[in-house]
């Protein structure tokens, strides 16, 4: 059965896989919201003609609808989804579901009295072929168990098309707590951990003192009690790669490795989900492109059977607090 949605706000380009991934499942969305111009309104417009424009987002919210897609600025996004929840709505919020730990009380707070489900989409697992492949193996064992984890999600600056919030630390959350919730999510499910000490936290303006805000480096280092990571994040990526990031993803298992090669194989023809395993049987390229990407479908079931198969309430949860906490210790709070 398929869904039908609203949208509050279009601020990210990640809306575009967010609704065209529900709306590839059948679902249908009739309106949606955003407050004030957006970067990427009339892309948006020209994809999803059918989909018009309300003024008042109170349309959306008192709307027969199964579920909200929330795509706004980062800072705004916890009180979107909350408006959402306790008008009877689930949620699919952009990451960061939220960028700071009071925000991210008050989501806790209102999961509890709404029993609503708030999902957020940690696209660079939930939309890559190459991690739901990874996902599989580890799952039927192909590498043991993992040990430790290792993420490079490098970006593009692309500075002339970004939005000001782009470079107001307080609206998009600093690198660790946005694109870092991306790798702390791969890293909490690859290796089971719950219990996770942030070792090392550091974000810095490397190279645009012009824009204060801006954080172009960041990495942290976890310890968990069922593994390790280092996941690094850099808005460094030159413009000779084809792509918007050469992101990897690295899995070392007592039996075997895993790295996925997310977006690109540089030096090669461009092709993406790329995935590489060894173990005691197999030295093997693995392309992964026809993988099927289980999270859109499992969420729809999940509003429906009120279950967790996508991910689980407390993983969510656990994974925006390490993301804001890593970047809480890094600004020095």
């Amino acid at each position: 059965m398929s869904l039908k949605l609203g949208v509050l706000g279009i601020d990210h380009g990640h809306i575009f896989g967010m609704l065209g991934g529900m709306k590839a499942l059948g679902c249908t969305c009739p309106q949606y919201w955003t407050d004030g111009p957006a970067v990427t309104e009339d892309k948006f417009n020209e994809v999803f003609p059918e989909v018009a424009r309300v003024s008042d987002r109170r349309e959306i919210l008192d709307a027969d609808l199964d579920m909200i897609l929330i795509s706004a600025v980062p800072a705004d996004r916890a009180a979107l989804a909350i408006e959402a929840m306790e008008a009877g709505k689930d949620v699919m919020v952009d990451k960061p579901g939220c960028t700071t730990l009071d925000q991210l009380d008050e989501i806790r707070d209102c999961v509890a009295r709404t029993g609503r489900i708030w999902s957020v989409n940690f696209s660079e697992r939930f939309q890559v072929r190459a991690a739901a492949k990874a996902s599989e193996l580890v799952a039927a064992g192909a590498i043991g168990r993992v040990v430790q984890v290792v993420t490079l999600a490098p970006h593009k600056q692309n500075l002339k098309t970004r939005p000001e919030w782009y470079f107001q630390k307080e609206r998009y959350g600093g690198i660790l707590c946005d694109i870092g919730s991306h790798q702390v999510d791969q890293f909490l499910h690859f290796t089971g951990s719950t219990d996770v000490k942030i070792a090392h936290a550091l974000a810095e303006n490397t190279t645009r003192p012009e824009y204060p805000g801006f954080q172009d480096f960041g990495e942290m280092t976890l310890v968990g009690d069922k593994g390790h990571g280092y996941l690094r994040l850099d808005w460094f990526t030159p413009d000779g790669l084809p792509t918007w990031g050469d992101g990897r993803l690295f899995l070392l298992g007592t039996e075997g490795t895993i790295e996925c090669r997310k977006y690109t194989d540089i030096g090669q023809p461009h092709r993406t989900d790329n995935l590489y395993l060894v173990n005691a049987e197999e030295n093997v390229h693995i392309d992964c492109r026809d993988v099927e990407l289980p999270y859109f479908g499992r969420l729809i079931a999940d509003v429906q059977d009120r279950t967790e198969t996508a991910a689980t309430q407390a993983h969510t949860f656990r994974t925006m607090e390490i993301a804001i906490r890593a970047q809480m210790k890094a600004d020095g709070l």
